[in-house]
Formats: C-alpha cells, sequence, structure tokens
C-alpha cells in the first residue's frame, strides 16, 4: 500500500511539471498552436473518436484523446474510460514509439492503482521491449521504453535508459530521464547506503547536466540539483546550488518556474540549517518558502512538507501552523487537506503528509 502510494505520487508530481510553459511551449500559445499536456474539451474527444472511426492511423487524435482520458481518469474512473485510454496508449506504442508522448506520464500504463491494470501494463511492457529490439540505436525509443517501466522494472529500466544516454551523452532530456530514475529508486530503497548510492548517480548527472547550462535553462535545472546533491549527502553543493537559485529568482519574476524557485530554494535551505542544529534559521526558511506566489505545480499538488514535518519532529508546532496558513493562498484546490493537516497539529498530531513530502 505505501509503494502503490509513493507510486501514486511520483507519477501525478512529473506529470505536474507538464504544467508549466518552457519556452518552446509558450512560443507555440503564441502562434496559437496546441500546446503539449493540456486536455480537450468532452465535445471536442467526442468529435476525434468520431474521426477515428475513418481514420485510425490519426495520430494526433490519439495523442488528443489519451491526455484527455488520462486527465478524466484521474477524477472519475470508469470502466469505459480507463479502456478507450489504454486502447489509444498501446496503439501509440505499437505504431509510433518515437512519439514525445509515448513517453511521457500520460502514456504510462500500472499494473496496479487508480491508472491501469496489470493486463494492460504488461501488454504494453511487451510491445516496448519489442520497440527496443526493432530499434536499438533508436535513443528516443529507448528512452520512451524506460520511462514507461521505470517505476515497475527498475532494472530493466535503467539499463535502456543508460543505452539511451550512452546514445548521445549531450541529450539533456534523455540525461535528465536517467536522473529520475536514480531518484525514484532512491525513494523505494531500503538501506541507507542504497539511498546514499542512488543519490550520488542522480547527482552525478544533475551536476554534469548544470556545468553546460546557462541563463533560464539554469534557473530550471537548479532546484533539481540542488535537491539531488541534498539527497546525495553533498551539504556544500546543496547549499550553493539553493543559494543560487534563491540569488537568480528575481531575474525571473515572470517566468512560471519563480514560485518553485523560492519555494524549493528556501525548503532546502532550511532543511541545512536544521541539520546544523540552527532551528531558528530553519523556521525562517519555512516562512520564506510560504511566502512563494505559487506556481503551476504548488497550485495544483501543493507544498513541500518535509522541512515543516522535520520541525514539527522538533516540537515547533507555531511555525509550521503559519506555514500552512501561508499556502493556502496558493493552494486553492488543498484547502481540506490543509485544513486536515491544521488540525492535526493543534491536537498535538503528526498529519500524514504523504506526496508531499517526495518533492
Amino acid at each position: 500500500m505505501r509503494k502503490l502510494s509513493v507510486v501514486l505520487a511520483i507519477l501525478l508530481l512529473v506529470c505536474g511539471l507538464r504544467a508549466g510553459e518552457r519556452p518552446a511551449e509558450a512560443r507555440q500559445a503564441q502562434a496559437g498552436e496546441p500546446l503539449p499536456g493540456r486536455p480537450v474539451s468532452a465535445k471536442v474527444a467526442q468529435g476525434l473518436e468520431d474521426g477515428l472511426t475513418k481514420n485510425a492511423d490519426d495520430l494526433n487524435a490519439r495523442e488528443q484523446l489519451i491526455i484527455y482520458y488520462f486527465h478524466e481518469m484521474l477524477t472519475s474512473r470508469t470502466p469505459e474510460i480507463e479502456a478507450k485510454w489504454e486502447q489509444d496508449v498501446l496503439w501509440l506504442i505499437e505504431h509510433h514509439p518515437e512519439a514525445e508522448l509515448a513517453g511521457s506520464p500520460e502514456a504510462e500504463i500500472m499494473p496496479m492503482g487508480p491508472i491501469g491494470s496489470t493486463e494492460a501494463y504488461q501488454r504494453g511492457k511487451q510491445l516496448w521491449l519489442e520497440q527496443v529490439e526493432k530499434h536499438p540505436d533508436s535513443q528516443r525509443i529507448l528512452r520512451n521504453a524506460g520511462q514507461y517501466l521505470s517505476l515497475f522494472d527498475a532494472k530493466v529500466a535503467l539499463g535502456l535508459l543508460e543505452k539511451a544516454a550512452a546514445l548521445d551523452p549531450g541529450d539533456k532530456e534523455t540525461s535528465s530521464r536517467l536522473a529520475q530514475a536514480f531518484e525514484q529508486q532512491r525513494t523505494f530503497a531500503s538501506s541507507s547506503e542504497e539511498k546514499a548510492a542512488l543519490g550520488q548517480k542522480a547527482f552525478s548527472i544533475r551536476e554534469r547536466g548544470l556545468e553546460r547550462a546557462e541563463g533560464e535553462e539554469r534557473f530550471y535545472e537548479l532546484a533539481d540539483a540542488a535537491t539531488s546533491a541534498f539527497e546525495a549527502g553533498d551539504t556544500a553543493k546543496a547549499q550553493q546550488y539553493a543559494s543560487e537559485l534563491l540569488q537568480s529568482a528575481p531575474k525571473f519574476k515572470d517566468n512560471w518556474n519563480y514560485g518553485n524557485a523560492v519555494h524549493k530554494g528556501n525548503i532546502i535551505l532550511g532543511r541545512l540549517a536544521l541539520r546544523q542544529g540552527d532551528i531558528v534559521s530553519a523556521k525562517e526558511r519555512l516562512l520564506a518558502a510560504g511566502e512563494t506566489p505559487g506556481s503551476p505545480q504548488l497550485n495544483s499538488f501543493g507544498p513541500n512538507m518535509m522541512l515543516a514535518k522535520e520541525l514539527l519532529e522538533k516540537g515547533e508546532r507555531e511555525v509550521v501552523l503559519t506555514y500552512l496558513q501561508s499556502c493556502a493562498k496558493f493552494w486553492k484546490m488543498g484547502d481540506e487537506q490543509l485544513q486536515s493537516w491544521t488540525a492535526t497539529v493543534k491536537g498535538g498530531g503528526m498529519p500524514a503528509f504523504g506526496g508531499n513530502l517526495l518533492y
């Protein structure tokens, strides 16, 4: 049960990253082109379904329907919607394994839980392995296959992602997926030694990518690098990158990632302060993290609660209550959750923060 909840949290958070518009997507919006990851309306979806009866090979229609059904399942799963989504995902893997969407969370069937079934997942796995055998030198197909298998066939997935990275070590997307796979496995690791080793592998990849990044791109990468450094136990690098993230943030106030930067940078620096026994600075950082204006991810999935949890373990309840009040300003969707956490803290308990401890 715990693994299922962790898997769902990881999947939803990764999907949430698509809510932010990177520069290329912003240009698409200005040109009036459809944005990736944005679901169409029910009426449009029905029209796309009707169109497939005449042209079953319409890739654009299939992709839009996959996104639509995925988002529908997150709120109201029904057998009919699930069956249509699985059918379109399996079609995509079989006919267009190179498609960008084929390597996205919206096209990841799970063998358990509310997004997929064991039978459908195994069919997707079989199709991906067949595609890898047919296209052993396709970095995109290897990467997409690795992404699909990363949560439930981790060893196979890591092998595929490492092969994809070897084909073009400079490809940033593939390197990021590989680092993410190591980070996911760290979540499930049982020993502190294994966690540290996986964290170090992820951090090495993140840092190499950061070395080549400049300007806005570096701004995007700093939070992941700081987090990976922290999890790898490299406190000096975590301090360096989190500080740089906060220092550069004012230059990007109009960027979708600004709120994430303010939030994550302060959370990391607060956790570092707490490890050094500086509770006063840790509390200040928690309050600063709560002053974020929000972001597409924070507004949807809520705040990181790790520093709050660690301060609660030190008996610092008042600062956590203030933090929860601040988070209510941007996490409108989480009003009931915040009220529940607040009541638990006031009652002297420790809330079950779940997936909000993972990122």
